[in-house]
């Protein structure tokens, strides 16, 4: 929950390549004080069924600029192995792995009482962000 001193942030993640919510994808929270600051891990999660990250850390007063890294890497090897036909993905892609970008970084700027819903669109060999509501 967003503070006047403090912004929150909040996820999703739509697997493109079947239309469904990509569930356990692990997902970690950073933020920093300013552009010139270091990086503060402060946690993680991981999406449920629903491809939702209901439970990030809360932002601490100051952030400025918050990052969620996805370890997309993970979820597509676990897709792969659960389902087998999924032969294009390993024929098309570099060295046989199941995935283009084995983790996906979004940095962005935040401001005091603000809420930042941001999805993440993925399939495994592109995704897209946006600032949702």
């Amino acid at each position: 929950m967003s503070t006047s001193t403090t912004a929150s942030v909040s996820t999703h993640i739509l697997d493109t390549s079947v239309g469904r919510p990509a569930g356990d994808v692990a997902v970690r929270l950073s933020a920093r004080a300013g552009r010139e600051a270091d990086w503060q891990a402060l946690g993680g999660s991981a999406t449920d069924a629903d491809g939702r990250c209901k439970d990030l850390p809360a932002l601490p007063e100051g952030t400025t600029h918050v990052r969620l890294d996805f370890d997309t890497e993970t979820y597509f090897a676990k897709k792969q192995a659960a389902a087998q036909q999924d032969a294009p993905a390993l024929r098309d892609s570099e060295n046989g792995r199941p995935v283009f970008f084995p983790e996906v970084t979004i940095t962005f700027a935040v401001v005091p009482g603000e809420h930042y819903h941001v999805p993440l669109l993925l399939n495994p060999f592109g995704y897209s962000v946006y600032r949702g509501s």
